[in-house]
């Protein structure tokens, strides 16, 4: 348990660093207010820098949601281009949904439950996987919440990561396609692929989980 503890309180100053480090930056201002080509010039070209930025954007995305998805999607879109983008938009979600699994459950699991809605607590309980991959596809709870919400609950890690792994590759593809001009109609013939790989999954995913669930009725 010390341990744990231990482990837990590093990896929450570290965040802590990387958080104080980017609000003590032009760079953040300059994100919330919808300013990527001078988020882009500031880089000079620098790949380490962009991704290293954009990976703690989208955990401060994950652990408070100060800033918009799709600012953080739009931004790696910009930088790398609509695949490179939406795989390290949907790399990064899953680390920062992680970081803060970890950090809620070992960290301040004490202090969030006393401010956690149960009856939420209670579904994502009930629901497990489930739960997290539709909160992930029909975000109806803010992301940090989820996060937050499955640290303090007893869903297994593995179970929210699988939820937050699939729900996350269907919500950031659509959500990449914006930036993209799908809304304009241009799409082309590796889209309409993609789409039909997702939408594809999903439907396996969702026939399995119910297979699941009537085992374990029967049973």
């Amino acid at each position: 348990m010390i341990r744990i503890w231990k482990k837990s309180a590093s990896l929450m100053a570290i965040v802590g660093v990387i958080l104080f480090t980017v609000f003590n930056t032009n760079l953040f201002p300059m994100l919330r207010s919808g300013d990527i080509d001078s988020i882009i010039a500031s880089f000079k070209g620098n790949v380490v820098s962009q991704l290293t930025f954009s990976l703690v954007i989208m955990i401060i995305q994950n652990s408070f949601t100060l800033i918009p998805l799709i600012l953080v999607i739009t931004l790696n879109y910009t930088l790398f281009g609509f695949v490179n983008g939406f795989i390290w938009s949907w790399v990064t979600s899953i680390i920062a949904a992680a970081i803060m699994f970890v950090g809620s459950r070992y960290y301040f699991q004490n202090w969030v439950v006393k401010k956690t809605d149960t009856r939420l607590l209670a579904k994502m309980e009930d629901n497990g996987l489930i739960f997290v991959f539709q909160a992930r596809i029909f975000p109806f709870v803010p992301t940090s919440l989820i996060n937050i919400l499955g640290g303090v609950s007893s869903i297994k890690f593995k179970d929210f990561i699988i939820g937050t792994i699939t729900g996350n590759f269907i919500f950031f593809f659509l959500l990449s396609l914006i930036p993209a001009g799908f809304m304009s109609g241009k799409m082309n013939d590796l889209i309409l692929i993609i789409i039909t790989l997702v939408l594809l999954a999903f439907v396996l995913l969702y026939r399995y989980k119910n297979k699941q669930k009537r085992k374990r009725e029967v049973g």
